[in-house]
């Protein structure tokens, strides 16, 4: 007679680990629990056995996808502005032209990233906590601005020797760009002074580039 008992990786095993039910979701759902912990308490006042508690796991199986607590904010980070960093990276690449519409693509990007609740709440821990917990800032800076910036600064840059927007200095133009967003972010979690009905990162970027573009023309001079 076949033995019919629950095998220990059956789901009705009551003793099966749920991260060997649910592997493939196991590591978001870490993360998960890290992010709403860190937003609730903050990054230094959070560990890693509250982390796990929180997911439901035990301690040595959050150390199997993650073997940190900042390999954790490392894993925070590159899910949810990584994919908006990696396309930067590339705006760049064998690009030559008006890099104004470039730009807008990429600020749209970004505001659409950043209707993600799970997103948003990324940047919004990093300017709590980058004083307090340089770790943070460094690991926003390698991968996200030193990936952004410097691809910006390469669009700009060809634009200006191709004569296709004003002659601006390409590495200040760069962070004209990426400024107002991280400005946005900061009035409002930092000095509590938010746009009537909430952030509005649409008004924002809409209003950020009509400002930038016409800023970015080139003067008659310039043209000839």
């Amino acid at each position: 007679m076949t033995d019919a008992s629950p095998t220990p990786d059956s789901p009705s095993n009551p003793g099966t680990p749920k991260f060997r039910r649910r592997a493939e979701a196991r590591p978001d759902e870490v993360l998960d629990a890290a992010l709403s912990l860190f937003s609730a308490q903050g990054y230094g006042h959070t560990t890693v056995d509250q982390i796990a508690h929180r997911a439901g796991l035990s301690k040595g199986a959050v150390y199997l996808y993650f073997p940190s607590k900042r390999a954790l904010l490392e894993g925070l980070v590159r899910r949810a502005i990584g994919p908006v960093a990696g396309f930067a990276e590339g705006l760049g690449d064998s690009f030559r032209g008006d890099p104004r519409p470039l730009i807008a693509r990429f600020l749209h990007i970004v505001a659409a990233a950043l209707t993600n609740p799970h997103t948003l709440a990324v940047p919004k821990l990093v300017i709590r906590e980058a004083m307090a917990a340089p770790e943070i800032a460094q690991l926003y800076r390698d991968e996200v601005l030193a990936r952004a910036l410097p691809a910006l600064q390469a669009l700009l840059a060809q634009g200006v020797a191709g004569g296709f927007i004003r002659r601006v200095d390409p590495e200040m133009a760069a962070r004209c760009v990426m400024g107002p967003i991280i400005a946005h972010l900061m009035l409002s979690e930092v000095f509590g002074v938010a746009p009537e009905g909430g952030l509005n990162l649409d008004r924002l970027i809409e209003t950020h580039l009509a400002i930038l573009n016409a800023g970015l023309e080139p003067v008659a001079e310039e043209r000839a």
